[in-house]
Formats: structure tokens, C-alpha cells, sequence
């Protein structure tokens, strides 16, 4: 498990993770910022999903391609929003979803954000524990099939809260 200070969208890593929203429309935030650099293929991959499967729940996720990325793919994981309840649970469940996923699709190197901490409101320190908490638990499992995990986090308040919160976890790896 890494955690870096850093813009998602330039990582070389088998996928990054978009925290979506359940309708997959990429406005602002990370999606704005995976929008941007990757390209409309990634949205219109988005939308031709959900035509398939309809909107994905708090808790689950999507893959598309990464358009004009350094990464193969994109995850796009619905956490919740602070206030609706649970949601911690919720962001484990974001998690966990992403990393099913990432071993369908044969990945090894994944990034994730700050799943909800920005407009959903969910408290960094929130994030941070339940984030962290899945990744510590999938890594101490024996069936770690993703050997690297990053946590990419935006600004120095975000990354502050997710380093005090892997020091709390013993910076286990």
C-alpha cells in the first residue's frame, strides 16, 4: 500500500479508480479531472454502460477503458454520501467492488482517490479509515491478486489523513 500526493490522471498504473457518482456522468472532482485528460471515449463508455445495466449502487462499481491515459482502465466506484447513512460500510463496499474488478481484468497496479471525501462529504478521516481499512484487510487476506495499491490524495489536508491513518494501522503493507 503507497501513498502518494499527486494527480490520478498521470499515474502509470494498470487502472485508476473515479469516484463516480451512480449515474456515471463525469463533472467535476476526479471525474472532471479523468474527463479532461482521458478524453469523451471514457464518458461515452460510461453512458453505454449504464444504458446496459442501469445506475450502479452506493457501493458498487463499473470499468471502462482509459481513453488517452497512461492506464488501461478505469474503475469508476459509488461511495456515499455523507449523511445517508452507513457509510463506511458503504466505502468498503466501494472498494471492494473496485479490487473484484481489477482481478476480472487482470490488473496489478491500481490508484484510488479519496473515494467521497470531496462533494459527497464524507470526512477524510472518514475515508481514510474505511479506504485503508479494506485495502489492510484484502492485503492480509492471502489473495492479494493487485500486489500495488496507491492511494492518490489531492491535497495536504487529504494525504495528512490518510498517512495518520495508515500509522494507526501499524503502516502495514
Amino acid at each position: 500500500m503507497e501513498l502518494m500526493k499527486c494527480d490520478i490522471t498521470e499515474l502509470d498504473v494498470d487502472a485508476i479508480v473515479n469516484a463516480a457518482n451512480r449515474m456515471l456522468q463525469m463533472g467535476g472532482g476526479v471525474a472532471g479531472a479523468i474527463r479532461r485528460r482521458a478524453g469523451e471515449e471514457v464518458q461515452r463508455e460510461c453512458d453505454e454502460w449504464l444504458r446496459r445495466n442501469g445506475p450502479v449502487p452506493v457501493g458498487g462499481a463499473a470499468i471502462t477503458g482509459a481513453g488517452r491515459l497512461r492506464a488501461r482502465y478505469v474503475i469508476h466506484a459509488v461511495g456515499p454520501v455523507w449523511g445517508d447513512g452507513d457509510e463506511e460500510r458503504k466505502l468498503r463496499d466501494a472498494f471492494n467492488s473496485s479490487i473484484r474488478l481489477a482481478e476480472e481484468h487482470g490488473v496489478r497496479s491500481i490508484a484510488f482517490p479519496a473515494i467521497s471525501a470531496g462533494i459527497f462529504g464524507v470526512p477524510r478521516e472518514v475515508s481514510a479509515r474505511a479506504l485503508l481499512g479494506a485495502a489492510a484487510d484484502y492485503i492480509r487476506s492471502g489473495r492479494c491478486a493487485v500486489p500495488r495499491i496507491i492511494f492518490c490524495l489531492y491535497d495536504d489536508e487529504t494525504y495528512r489523513a490518510f498517512s495518520e491513518e495508515l500509522g494507526r494501522l501499524g503502516g502495514e503493507t
